[in-house]
């Protein structure tokens, strides 16, 4: 995707968690599947993750009685920096777009810097995107006991 076909969805979160505990919660099964991609009303029946440069993901939440996968490929692993993924979900778009998450340590704790890039075809959704991403950031901070 190059700039011109492309949107920036961009979501910031400070946590009191140091940056190695906020960055491993993204690729460890038992507690991604807690947060990420996952809806209050929603229950997860599949958390796959191989959490290296070339490893790919599957996240399937049952929601309402169907099953929406979340899928993806990791293009960038750097402990505990930097995390940057293909995105997709194959039930509403045929398209992947990618998504990188930036882990910055600060006094007591780290920033997460999350950017989601998608075709300017889906502008409409940034808002969408962007709460979705801070109910996750959120959703993140529960589980590690923050909120």
């Amino acid at each position: 995707m190059s700039d011109q076909e492309t949107v920036l969805v961009e979501v910031e979160r400070g946590f009191r968690s140091p940056p190695e505990q906020v960055f491993d919660a993204f690729l460890e099964p038992a507690l991604a599947g807690r947060f990420l991609f996952a809806t209050p009303d929603g229950e997860m029946v599949r958390v796959e993750i191989d959490g290296r440069v070339g490893g790919r993901f599957v996240i399937t939440e049952r929601r309402a009685g169907e099953d929406v996968e979340h899928m993806g490929e990791y293009l960038d692993v750097d402990r505990p920096k930097r995390l940057a993924f293909t995105f997709s979900v194959p039930k509403y778009a045929d398209t992947a777009d990618q998504v990188s998450i930036d882990v910055v340590p600060n006094e007591g704790g780290c920033k997460v810097s999350l950017c989601h890039a998608m075709p300017a075809a889906y502008a409409e959704y940034t808002e969408q995107a962007r709460e979705g991403w801070g109910k996750i950031l959120d959703g993140l901070a529960a589980v590690l006991g923050e909120i």
